[in-house]
C-alpha cells in the first residue's frame, strides 16, 4: 500500500494513505535508501511503501517512491552525515524577521543556496511588519530590492494582523510547500492563520535573548485547502550545507553564476584571481558585500555559530 509521510516523531511516522486514512509506521528493520548518508532515510513528503504485519498488527515502512527533489543540511553533530528537512516539494518558503528575533542575511543565503543546488523554487515571507519602525521599514526595503534583483519573488506580511495572508494563500495553492525560518519568526502561527482549524503550538519569543523558542519538535505536513500542503518545520538557528564542491559553489548564487561568465579564468574562486568579474561587480556594487560574504562563508564552512549570534 501506498502513502504520504506527513509527519515524524524520532522512530515513528505518520503516513497518510490515498483514501485519507492514516498510520502510525516504523520503519522495517535497518532500512536504508542506496547510496544515501543520511539520518533520516524518510522524511516528509516523502512517497512511501507501507506493511501491516499480522502478527502484531503493526504497520511499517518498506520502501521509499523516487524522490523529485529533497532539500537537506547537515547536522552539528553528524558532519558526515546529512539530515532531509523535506522531500518532494514544489516551493520553499523561507520566512525573515527584522527583529524579534532577526534573521541574519547569511542564513537566508546558506538556504537559498541549498534550495538552488536541489533545484527548489523560493520565495522570502518578510514577517512581523507591523512591529516595523521607520528604519526597520528601510532596511527591508533594501533586503526586498537585493532578493528581487537577484530574482526571488518576496511578500511583506503580518501573520499576527492577517495581511498579506491572500497573496500567500494564492502563491501556495495547489503546491506542497516547506515552510523554513528561524524560531521565533512567527511559521506556526503563519500555517495557523491559513487554517485556523490546525492550530499548532505558538511559542514566545525569549525577552532576554530575543530569540525564539522551539515550539515544533518535529516536521509536519499540514493540509491548507485541497492539494495545498505546507511542511512545518523545527525553527533551523543555522545552516549548514552539504558536499559543495568550491568549484560549484558560485553556481548556487545566480547573480555570481552570471557575472562568473565574463572572468578571465574560468575556473575562477572570485577570491583573489585577476581579471575577476565578480570581484569588480562588487566594487561597482553590482552584486552585493552581504552576499559576497555568503558566498565566502560557504567556501569556509566555517560552522553554525558564525551567522546566529
Amino acid at each position: 500500500m501506498e502513502g504520504l509521510v506527513i509527519k515524524n516523531a524520532g522512530n515513528i511516522f505518520l503516513v497518510k494513505t490515498p483514501a485519507g486514512n492514516l498510520h502510525e509506521c516504523m520503519v522495517k528493520g535497518n532500512f536504508r535508501i542506496k547510496g544515501l548518508r543520511s539520518t533520516n532515510p524518510v522524511a516528509i513528503g516523502d512517497r512511501v511503501l507501507i506493511e501491516k504485519t499480522s502478527e502484531h498488527q503493526t504497520y511499517f515502512i518498506t520502501g521509499v517512491m523516487e524522490r523529485s527533489n529533497c532539500i537537506v543540511r547537515k547536522p552539528t553533530n553528524l558532519s558526515k552525515q546529512l539530515h532531509i528537512l523535506a522531500a518532494n516539494i514544489d516551493l520553499a518558503l523561507v520566512m525573515v524577521t527584522i527583529n524579534h528575533p532577526q534573521t541574519h542575511t547569511i542564513f537566508i543565503d546558506r538556504f537559498l543556496a541549498t534550495a538552488e543546488a536541489y533545484r527548489i523554487p523560493c520565495c522570502l515571507l518578510f514577517n512581523k511588519t507591523d512591529l516595523h519602525d521607520d528604519q526597520d521599514n528601510a532596511y527591508l526595503k533594501a533586503l526586498i530590492r537585493l532578493y528581487e534583483s537577484i530574482p526571488y519573488p518576496c511578500l511583506k506580511i503580518s501573520a499576527l494582523q492577517g495581511e498579506g495572508l491572500e497573496e500567500v494563500r494564492k502563491l501556495i495553492k495547489g503546491k506542497i510547500c516547506l515552510l523554513a525560518g528561524n524560531s521565533g519568526v512567527g511559521k506556526s502561527s503563519l500555517v495557523n492563520k491559513l487554517n485556523p482549524a490546525i492550530q499548532t503550538k505558538v511559542g514566545l519569543i525569549s525577552d532576554y535573548h530575543d530569540k525564539g523558542k522551539h515550539t515544533t519538535s518535529y516536521s509536519e505536513m499540514f493540509e491548507i485547502e485541497d492539494q495545498t500542503y505546507i511542511i512545518d518545520t523545527p525553527g533551523i538557528k543555522g545552516f549548514n550545507t552539504v558536499d559543495m564542491q568550491v568549484a560549484e559553489v558560485g553556481h548556487f548564487f545566480p547573480e555570481i553564476f552570471r557575472t562568473s561568465a565574463s572572468c578571465y579564468y574560468s575556473n575562477c574562486t572570485h577570491r583573489h584571481e585577476p581579471g575577476c568579474a565578480v570581484l569588480k561587480a562588487i566594487e561597482e556594487h553590482r552584486i552585493s558585500q552581504s552576499r559576497y560574504q555568503s558566498y565566502l562563508s560557504i567556501l569556509e564552512d566555517s560552522g553554525e555559530g558564525k551567522y546566529r549570534e
